[in-house]
């Protein structure tokens, strides 16, 4: 057991390195852990390892005493382009990736207390954003652009079975921020900002915050199984070096989400599930306030991406193909969070794919344990925006674009 927690603390140490970015649903993550990004990040009601307890933590109940381990390699292709603005030279076509690729690791650990208790965490990348543009984009400013946003979660988790078919659980969501902007100047004067001099090129700043996510799993026949989940708005502190970008002082939280799902056995060896997600980035001020705001950046009326809330659809089956062989595929849908109208300051975060296609498979090896893979690929998305250069910056329309292809491996071992 001392190996197993030294092994334990390695990895979290490991997860906690900064080298991760997604964009998805919005920023989140399609699916949490390796076996869920290969069935369309379905989980609320099939939990499959120990990152249960990410989507649902009911679900920490019911994967018995494990530890997984896992890495996902991450490469996304977005830009932007410019029309009709005034502005000399503002106009053209920009390429957004500066950095390419990106790692991000999970690990998830249960143990069974006994017959009804559980206990686990979870480490993991809850989302992120990053853009690179090295030929900077010349109608925000006179150098390379970017943002770049990392979002950790350590989530604690307890799950308890009041009857064999029920489970229900808690997870205390600690949340770990990083936030860093360059290539903002034309933004950085007291005519745009309240706070000049904190709007660009500051370096990284953190934040961290803590939540909770609740959840329950049930059998309602030998067949199909239902679930719930939902996740409290995380009151995060503020990035203290961006208070005149990020609204209310350099705000940002993170959003509230919630969802049900169903996983139905047709047959012994065939799963069919669904998940339907709620992600409230409406709530958030920083994230949702439209461009222009009635006020200056940083101010509690300041700008932000005029994110909306959106519904995700997950839709995945599971095939048992052999004893040691299982396979996956799945698809997600989710709203468009960017109206055409809020393009501009989403040239920084243009997540705007709304279609993911994935598939995945499992192998258990002679060992005992089990080797999971899983390929997604989010489909070129593209907004046109519409009125989404104000005047004040010369008129015109920014249009963005995104696609993503995201391949991850993951082995787990049961205990």
């Amino acid at each position: 057991m001392n190996l197993r927690l030294q092994r334990l603390s390695v990895l979290i140490a490991i997860a906690l390195s900064p080298s991760l970015a997604m964009a998805t649903n919005g920023y989140f993550q399609h699916g949490y852990g390796v076996k869920a990004q290969g069935i369309g990040g379905v989980g609320i009601a099939l939990p499959q390892d120990g990152l249960a307890a990410a989507t649902n933590p009911a679900g920490t109940a019911l994967v018995g005493d494990r530890l997984d381990v896992g890495v996902t390699w991450f490469a996304p292709e977005r830009g932007a382009s410019i029309a009709g603005n005034g502005g000399v030279g503002n106009n053209g076509s920009f390429n957004g990736d500066g950095k390419s690729s990106f790692l991000i690791p999970e690990l998830g650990y249960t143990k069974q207390l006994s017959s009804t208790t559980a206990v686990g965490v979870a480490v993991y990348g809850n989302g992120g954003m990053n853009t690179t543009y090295n030929s900077g984009v010349p109608l925000f400013g006179t150098s390379k652009a970017g943002v770049n946003l990392e979002q950790l979660f350590i989530s604690p988790s307890i799950a308890w079975k009041p009857a064999e078919d029920q489970a229900i659980g808690a997870a205390l969501n600690f949340a770990y921020q990083r936030f860093e902007a360059k290539g903002l100047q034309n933004f950085d004067n007291a005519t745009t900002s309240a706070s000049p001099g904190n709007v660009t090129d500051k370096g990284v700043d953190t934040s961290t915050g803590f939540g909770l996510r609740l959840g329950w799993t049930g059998q309602i026949t030998k067949d199909l199984t239902l679930g719930a989940t939902w996740s409290s708005k995380i009151n995060a502190s503020k990035f203290s070096k961006y208070k005149g970008l990020f609204a209310d002082g350099g705000s940002f939280d993170i959003p509230e989400n919630y969802g049900v799902g169903l996983a139905y056995k047709a047959t012994p060896s065939l799963t069919i599930a669904a998940d339907i997600e709620e992600i409230k980035y409406g709530s958030v001020k920083s994230i949702a306030a439209p461009l222009p705001g009635t006020g200056l950046l940083g101010s509690s009326n300041g700008a932000g991406f005029g994110w909306k809330d959106i519904t995700v659809y997950k839709l995945g089956v599971s095939y048992d193909y052999s004893k040691d062989l299982t396979l996956r595929a799945g698809f997600n849908h989710s709203d468009q969070p960017i109206p055409a109208s809020q393009t501009l300051f989403n040239v920084l975060a243009p997540g705007v794919v709304q279609d993911h296609l994935t598939f995945g498979a499992t192998w258990k090896t002679e060992a005992g344990g089990e080797l999971s893979i899983a390929y997604a690929h989010a489909f070129k998305k593209s907004v046109t925006g519409s009125g989404s250069i104000p005047a004040a910056y010369g008129n015109g329309e920014a249009n963005i674009h995104l696609e993503e292809n995201i391949l991850g491996a993951a082995y787990g071992w049961k205990f």
